[in-house]
C-alpha cells in the first residue's frame, strides 16, 4: 500500500456550542487531512511534535483509533499543544482565534530526532505540507525541511502543497511569498485556492499566479462552487455540486486535498480526484468542527478505477 507522510500541527481546537459555551476536541490542517485520508483507506503517518500532557496523549489515542500512523510524533517534556477557538457566523463562515507561539509542533525542526525525520521522508510515497505548516518554523528550520523534501523528490518521491495561507502567521507578506515560490518550485502537486493566492499576493491577482506556476498537477479551488485542474496537458473546470446545509466551513479545504490525494493514489484521474474532494468537501461543512462523526462518512467517496495504488 502507498504511504503518505502529513507534516504540520495539531492543536486543541475550541468549537461553539449551545449557551455560550465551548466544546473541546482537537485539529489542525494537515491533522484534518492525514484523519481523512486515514478514513478513505489511505496509510498515513503524521509528522508533529506534542508535549507529555494529557491532552497530547489524547491526541495520540485518537490518532491511532483513526489508523494513523504515529511512530514519528516526537514528544517533548515541558512542553503544551497549541491551542485555537473557531467563531462561526450564521451563514457557517468561520473566523479562528490562536494561542500557538510557544507550543511543542514549532521545535520539530530543532530536536534530536529532526535529522532521522527528515531522511525518513523518503520511505513515502507522498509527503503532503501547507503553508501553515511552513509558518510554524524559522529560516533554518524551513531550509532544512525544503532541503529533506527536494532530496525526497529525487529518490522518486511526490511533494503535495496546500497553499492555506494565514497572514497573522507570516511576519510580513514577502517573506511568505518568498517561501511560497520556493515550495512551488519543489511540489508535483499544488493543491491552490483563489482565496489563499489573493490573500497572500494581492486581491484579484491569484488566478494570474496560478496561471504562472510550472507545478506537473495544479488544483485551483475557486470563489464559486468549483475547481480547475491543471495536469498531464489538459486544463479543466470541474463543478462542485450544491451543499444544502452549510454549518462550519472548517476543513472543508483540508477534507478537499484528503480526498484527492487518496483517488488519486487509488489511480483515479485529476479530474475525478477533484470531483471526490469536492463531494466530501460538501459533507464536512454540514457538520460543526474540522472532524465529522465516523458515521457521517459517505462510503463511496472514491471513484471506481481499474486499478488501485497508482502513483499520483
Amino acid at each position: 500500500m502507498m504511504k503518505i507522510a502529513c507534516i504540520g500541527e495539531c492543536m486543541i481546537e475550541l468549537t461553539q456550542a449551545a449557551g455560550g459555551t465551548l466544546a473541546r476536541g482537537y485539529g489542525g490542517d494537515t491533522l484534518n487531512t492525514a484523519t481523512y485520508c486515514a478514513r478513505l483507506g489511505a496509510s498515513v503517518d503524521y509528522i508533529t511534535a506534542l508535549g507529555d500532557d494529557a491532552w497530547s496523549d489524547e491526541m495520540v489515542a485518537g490518532w491511532q483509533a483513526e489508523g494513523i500512523g504515529t511512530d514519528h510524533v516526537v514528544r517533548i517534556p515541558g512542553k503544551l499543544p497549541g491551542l485555537y477557538v473557531i467563531e462561526t457566523s450564521a451563514s457557517g463562515e468561520r473566523r479562528f482565534y490562536y494561542w500557538r507561539e510557544s507550543s511543542a509542533a514549532r521545535a520539530l525542526l530543532d530536536l534530536p530526532q529532526t535529522a532521522a525525520i527528515l531522511a525518513a521522508l523518503s520511505d513515502y510515497d507522498v509527503i503532503y505540507l501547507s503553508g501553515i505548516t511552513l509558518s510554524l518554523y524559522d529560516a533554518a528550520g524551513r531550509s532544512r525541511l525544503m532541503a529533506a523534501l527536494a532530496q525526497a523528490r529525487r529518490d522518486g518521491r511526490r511533494v503535495a502543497f496546500d497553499t492555506n495561507f494565514r497572514p497573522r502567521s507570516w511576519p510580513d507578506r514577502a517573506l511568505a511569498q518568498q517561501v511560497y515560490h520556493a515550495m512551488f518550485a519543489i511540489a508535483d502537486i499544488a493543491l491552490a485556492s483563489v482565496e489563499d493566492l489573493d490573500l497572500l499576493f494581492g486581491e484579484g491577482k491569484g488566478e494570474a499566479v496560478a496561471d504562472s506556476l510550472e507545478v506537473p498537477e495544479l488544483v485551483l479551488k475557486l470563489n464559486e462552487p468549483g475547481s480547475r485542474v491543471r495536469a498531464q496537458g489538459f486544463d479543466q473546470m470541474v463543478t462542485a455540486a450544491p451543499v444544502d446545509r452549510v454549518v462550519d466551513t472548517t476543513a472543508a479545504g483540508d477534507s478537499f486535498s484528503a480526498a484527492y490525494l487518496a483517488a488519486r493514489l487509488a489511480g483515479a484521474d485529476p479530474v475525478a480526484a477533484a470531483t471526490a474532494g469536492h463531494r466530501l468537501a460538501g459533507v464536512v461543512v454540514g457538520y460543526p468542527g474540522a472532524i465529522i462523526p465516523l458515521a457521517a462518512m459517505p462510503k463511496d467517496i472514491l471513484p471506481a478505477v481499474p486499478h488501485r495504488e497508482t502513483a499520483p
